[in-house]
């Protein structure tokens, strides 16, 4: 009976935010509400459960990176960096979004894909206004590099920090197996963008002369803020990437790498908590909420376990099935919950196919996970933020409007999986 109440909300839901008739934010803390009212979970799933509760590190990540790019942001480096991107480009749009969509995905490995799109997404609206671009099209190209190049690392989605724990694999292990099928599909990516946004290409030749007359250093209006700001972000990137060694979760080096900077600046509390995305992280807690409890009641478990048991111990079949599988759970569900609750299932798989080649059912799971999280506007963090952040700035993205762009690009990228797992692995 509850795991059907549990269906009947977040479906519903979901409804009420791809229609847009009532704000994600008030959908997302109704569907939590009735959740905790009906006792689908408790305050104790909610709130403290690491399995099927609010995920905290998401949470406090997402803050401490608001705040450090809302004091960056008084320097005047995002205009630098526009203007320095738009000359490179030579103002040509789809050049631009080409020279945005590589540095997304690079920067991406290295960070976690939230951080990453909150740092580049204001350059993105600076340089777009500099030449007269509509920013929706670059900020769902880039939300979606975002997710493509962090299924390269370990350290790039949340997802395969989860998998790699379970798994026993390493950093090295991800860029091994995984990394290079990324830069196929980051290059397949950029030649769907030159057909899927084809109608916002549209070049002045007049702006792009005034962008290229400009000069760049003049816009920095606070060096000593900039210098000193330029050096958290450098310890707070240089702590995510020695995370395997320093053991320190993201959430807690962001937190103290903005508690670090609002102490040591001029920039006050208020000032620097003024620009924090209070309703995104809001919708993220009644979200996770609403998939806590699918999970407490069992519901995906059972549709992963069901998936695994359909394939008969066979390891191509499985392997298909988990890609497949993934990318479409992961597109409704956040792909984090997900890989959490799935981990288990496909670790007992593996057991039945040990070696190397067994492995192939993890980089299944992780590739459908993380690249199905660009078929909707809520499948993963980083579209939620993006789309949080359009609305702020006056360019707000529909859920379908991303969506049908997203689905395509997922049915083709997990596509191109399918051949890169069955020659290597099967």
């Amino acid at each position: 009976m509850q795991a059907t109440a549990a269906i009947v909300i977040f479906v519903c839901a979901y409804v009420l935010i791809a229609s847009e008739k009532v704000h994600r934010t008030a959908v997302a803390l109704g569907g939590a509400g009735l959740m905790l009212l009906l006792h689908i979970t408790d305050a104790e799933g909610a709130f403290f459960s690491s399995d099927s509760g609010i995920d905290w590190n998401v949470i406090f990540l997402l803050l401490g990176m608001m705040v450090i790019v809302s004091v960056l942001r008084r320097t005047g480096v995002f205009e630098y960096v526009a203007i320095w991107a738009a000359k490179r480009a030579r103002g040509r749009p789809y050049r631009l979004m080409v020279m945005l969509v590589v540095l997304t995905a690079f920067a991406s490995a290295l960070l976690d894909n939230v951080t990453t799109v909150l740092l580049i997404a204001p350059v993105t609206f600076l340089v777009c206004k500099r030449l007269a671009l509509a920013p929706e099209p670059y900020l769902i190209a880039e939300v979606m590099a975002s997710n493509i190049g962090g299924t390269a690392t370990l350290v790039g989605d949340p997802p395969n920090i989860i998998i790699a724990s379970r798994g026993g694999l390493s950093f090295n292990d991800f860029l091994v197996h995984l990394a290079p099928l990324v830069l196929v599909l980051l290059a397949v990516f950029c030649l769907l963008c030159r057909w899927l946004f084809r109608s916002a290409f549209r070049y002045d030749p007049d702006l792009a002369a005034e962008v290229m007359a400009l000069k760049e250093r003049e816009v920095i209006t606070d060096p000593r803020l900039l210098a000193q700001g330029l050096g958290v972000l450098a310890l707070v990137i240089a702590a995510f990437v020695l995370h395997p060694v320093l053991h320190y979760e993201p959430s807690v080096v962001a937190l103290l790498g903005a508690g670090l900077l609002v102490a040591a600046t001029k920039v006050t509390t208020e000032e620097a908590l003024s620009e924090v995305e209070w309703p995104t992280l809001v919708f993220f807690a009644g979200l996770f909420v609403m998939v806590g409890g699918l999970v407490e009641t069992g519901v995906i478990g059972d549709v992963s376990k069901a998936a695994a048991d359909a394939t008969e111990g066979r390891l191509g079949a499985a392997a298909m099935l988990l890609l497949w599988a993934s990318a479409v759970l992961s597109a409704i569900v956040d792909n984090i919950p997900y890989v959490a609750t799935m981990s288990p299932i496909v670790a007992d798989l593996v057991q039945q196919h040990p070696g190397e080649q067994g492995h192939v059912l993890w980089w299944a799971l992780a590739l459908g996970a993380d690249l199905g999280g660009n078929a909707t506007a809520i499948g993963a963090s980083a579209n939620v933020v993006v789309l949080g952040i359009a609305a702020r700035n006056g360019t707000p993205i529909s859920f379908w409007r991303f969506t049908r762009y997203g689905i395509v690009v997922t049915l083709i990228t997990v596509a191109l999986c399918v051949p890169y797992l069955w020659l290597r692995y099967l």
